[in-house]
């Protein structure tokens, strides 16, 4: 990370401070002085800020909360995510940084993207909208709903690239591909939002299935872009955010390699992001020399959603992973329990007819031993789990 980020936050965010009076509330409970970053561990001494405390400030004072660091008249749109929390958009060229996800990618010129992200409120569908159009690409603004139509769309304009939940693009290609045949079929990408349960495994079935490559990000309401796909491992973080893995209790960062909270200090101070927590769990693949995060892993869950045995978080992600890595393996859940005075975690795999049980439970276990990091206490073959059933349970206080 270049020393010059440091000193354009240190600059930014000493201005900010004198327009937005909950910033400067923030560094001063702190005792911190903004313009004397010079360093990640110089930032580092702010205390980390969650989303419910922004909450809370905004129910105080509406609708920023005093954290507005720009004039009214500068904002274009007011999006509402739940809560509801009020986030301003400000001047920002390719979608908040999600045209970098479209170049990786390959998209631009020439392409025409369906984008069926919501439209009003949140700011998904016009973020999406904006970074196609900077891509050079063609954008119809289909957002939710409308199967049929949107199909016949797709096939009568020959879409060639889709930006949609994993769940709306299989409805949408399953109805091309019935109504229309496989010929009006012409999309080669799509832009996936992530879910909980085996994602990755869906993907590459999609892959397979209908002929396309699929890409995704980390991005949220309040920072636009925080990092996205370039087929390198996890997510490349934008150029213009600080991205730190930090202990969700202590704010203090975690060894390289370790999960924890995803941090994010955003360049650009209008609205003023600086050491926000993001409520969700990665880890560094990749560090810069100051030791801030280069590249992260795909999500490990929201922070609340781990569960800790024998001293170690483990994350809903590591049982992802088992259904990735399991041959057969249609879905599994993790169970946390105590028992005699020791923590114990079991594994409950379901698994298609015919797929080989000895082999997937010797499997399940070794991938739940690399990405959980402890091993499993054992493995039983279920019929089934429940619809939606949670990917790790804790019952340790039972």
């Amino acid at each position: 990370m270049s020393i010059d980020i440091y000193h354009d936050i240190a600059t930014a965010y000493s201005a900010a401070a004198m327009k937005a009076p909950g910033l400067k509330a923030r560094f001063d409970a702190a005792g911190f002085d903004p313009a004397k970053v010079s360093s990640l561990a110089d930032l580092s001494r702010l205390p980390v800020m969650k989303k419910e405390e922004l909450l809370k400030l905004q129910r105080a004072n509406p609708p920023f909360g005093g954290f507005l660091a720009a004039d009214l008249k500068d904002i274009a749109r007011i999006y509402v995510s739940p809560g509801p929390i009020f986030e301003p958009a400000l001047p920002s060229g390719g979608g908040h940084g999600l045209d970098l996800l479209f170049r990786a990618a390959g998209v631009g010129a020439g392409d025409v993207i369906l984008n069926t992200w919501m439209y009003h409120l949140v700011p998904a569908g016009l973020l999406f909208d904006e970074a196609a159009q900077a891509a050079g690409a063609t954008v119809i603004p289909g957002g939710v709903g409308n199967r049929e139509l949107q199909a016949q769309i797709i096939a009568e304009t020959g879409v060639t690239s889709i930006c949609a939940s994993t769940a709306f693009f299989l409805t949408l290609a399953d109805t091309v591909i019935k109504t229309y045949g496989r010929d009006a079929w012409k999309v080669k990408t799509a832009f996936l939002g992530g879910e909980m349960g085996d994602w990755m495994a869906k993907r590459r079935r999609i892959e397979a299935d209908y002929g396309v490559s699929t890409w995704a990000a980390y991005a949220t309401a309040d920072l636009g872009l925080v990092a996205y796909e370039d087929r390198g491992e996890g997510y490349v973080v934008h150029p213009d955010r600080i991205v730190q893995i930090c202990d969700p209790v202590s704010g203090d960062p975690t060894a390289h390699g370790q999960p924890g909270e995803v941090v994010v200090t955003a360049r650009q101070a209008d609205w003023p992001m600086i050491r926000f927590g993001t409520g969700d769990s990665a880890l560094a693949l990749e560090s810069n020399d100051d030791g801030s995060v280069r590249r992260i892993s795909a999500l490990q869950g929201r922070v609340g959603a781990a569960v800790k045995v024998r001293e170690i978080f483990v994350y809903p992600r590591a049982v992802e992973e088992v259904v990735i890595a399991t041959p057969g393996a249609k879905a599994a859940q993790a169970v946390a329990t105590r028992e005699n005075d020791r923590d114990m975690i079991r594994l409950s795999l379901v698994l298609e007819d015919g797929a080989d049980s000895e082999k997937a439970q010797v499997a399940a276990l070794e991938a739940f031993r690399l990405h959980a990091r402890i091993r499993a206490d054992g493995v039983t073959i279920v019929d089934a789990l429940p619809e939606n059933a949670e990917l790790i349970i804790n019952k340790k206080d039972a």
